[in-house]
């Protein structure tokens, strides 16, 4: 039997490697997908019929992945032990008619996607990803990670009142970046330009899903190198370490009194309420399939997901050196000081009471520290794929994740430590 996985700042530098490599939903999960191939996992078609073969399983849906791992022996009732996440971050995506510009300037027009930090946006070298939908129905990945995009600020000498007022963007007209000049915008320039990028035929694209993203690649920061400065951590941060914590918990030889399982999913930036987002039924329809493909019934299905427990990973807010005011004055997490437990007593956070014992447990096992927070009660809470899941499905399930600064900027910043010790703490929930 192996020893219980262990990470260290070795898996910190993997993240960085993940964060680089995933600059859409789509790309993240073809690369976890990639990860737990390495590890002996395999894909199943949602198409296809399913058997109870024991081993690592996956299943792909856009930009969400679902895996789990059978242990020898399992029964059709037996539980599961779910690790949450989301692929998708706020960003801006390209429009349907996206050629445009104006004044010898040639742009892209773009939608605002989830609740960005706008500014963070400006005046930033941007890359195009994404998914081309060709017209046999496949699909092709798409990265332009190179300065492709910028959208510019104006200048302060023709906005004074920036310096009093704070800037004022308007989404519609402020954030259409530019890529080129000439007077001559025609209809199906950019996706032309992308044919030529990817190899394909001229008029072989019939749709798209498409998104900026900054190619400043992420990077160790401060004096002793104890932060990271990066893009996307919320949430492949808590995707990177689901994956390495399952990969490792399906190769570590131990027992498993469940199963464990990863479910990533898209759109919870903008509500869930998708095929692929935490609200939609792919989760409970992969668990289900599970329990029937090894013999079970809607009775063992029953005693299945009364039994698992969800811990939902999501980013948190760390304590801002500037804006201390603005946290809870008894709840203070601070970065590389372990993992947050997420708690509102009104249901923004799925967390209670047993739910925190559960965690609490995970936690001492892996011997990793962690924090608690709640938002100042001055301020609305955010929310997670936490209470959808356990109203969805009626599963336990817990609000977990790191803390961090510049939630929803273009480049956020966690603690170098911290993604590591989430990785352990996720490990072992997964084991026991």
């Amino acid at each position: 039997m192996s020893a219980r996985p262990r990470f260290d700042r070795g898996h910190t530098d993997d993240l960085m490697s993940f964060l680089a490599a995933s600059p859409s939903p789509y790309h993240a999960v073809a690369n976890a997908a990639e990860r737990l191939e390495k590890a002996g996992f395999r894909q199943v078609a949602e198409t296809d019929a399913w058997d109870g073969t024991s081993g690592g399983t996956y299943v792909l849906r856009g930009g969400a992945i679902v895996a789990w791992y059978v242990p020898e022996g399992a029964a059709a009732h037996t539980p599961f032990r779910i690790v949450g996440a989301h692929t998708d971050s706020p960003n801006l995506r390209v429009k349907p008619r996206p050629d445009s510009g104006a004044h010898g300037w040639r742009q892209v027009a773009v939608e605002i996607y989830g609740g960005p930090l706008l500014n963070s946006w400006l005046d930033r070298d941007l890359g195009l990803a994404g998914r081309l939908t060709l017209r046999d129905g496949s699909s092709r990945l798409v990265n332009v990670d190179r300065p492709l995009l910028r959208v510019p600020q104006l200048a302060i000498h023709l906005d004074r009142s920036v310096s009093s007022e704070g800037l004022k963007l308007d989404k519609q007209r402020h954030l259409q970046p530019v890529w080129g000049l000439g007077n001559d915008v025609r209809d199906g320039d950019l996706i032309a330009f992308l044919e030529q990028e990817c190899g394909l035929p001229a008029g072989e694209v019939a749709g798209w899903d498409l998104m900026t993203h900054s190619v400043e690649p992420p990077a160790y920061l401060g004096r002793d190198r104890e932060l990271v400065a990066g893009p996307r951590m919320d949430n492949l941060l808590s995707v990177h370490a689901g994956v390495a914590a399952l990969a490792a918990v399906a190769a570590s030889g131990r027992p498993l009194p469940a199963i464990p399982v990863l479910a990533a999913f898209d759109h919870e930036e903008n509500g869930s309420q998708s095929d692929t987002g935490a609200d939609g039924p792919l989760l409970g329809t992969v668990l289900e399939r599970s329990v029937f493909a090894r013999g079970g019934g809607h009775e063992d299905r029953a005693r299945a997901f009364a039994a698992t427990v969800c811990l939902s990973s999501d980013t948190g807010h760390a304590v801002h050196p500037n804006y201390a005011e603005r946290h809870d004055p008894t709840h203070h997490p601070r970065v590389n000081g372990g993992p947050i437990l997420k708690v509102n007593v009104n249901n923004r956070y799925a967390t209670d009471g047993a739910g925190r014992a559960v965690w609490a447990a995970a936690c001492e096992q892996a011997d990793v520290p962690f924090q608690s927070f709640v938002s100042n009660n001055s301020m609305p809470c955010g929310t997670t794929i936490g209470p959808i899941t356990a109203a969805r499905h009626g599963i336990r399930t817990v609000d977990i994740g790191v803390a961090i600064l510049s939630m929803h900027s273009a480049r956020e910043l966690c603690g170098a430590d911290d993604p590591h010790l989430l990785a352990n703490a996720l490990a072992a929930f997964l084991e026991n």
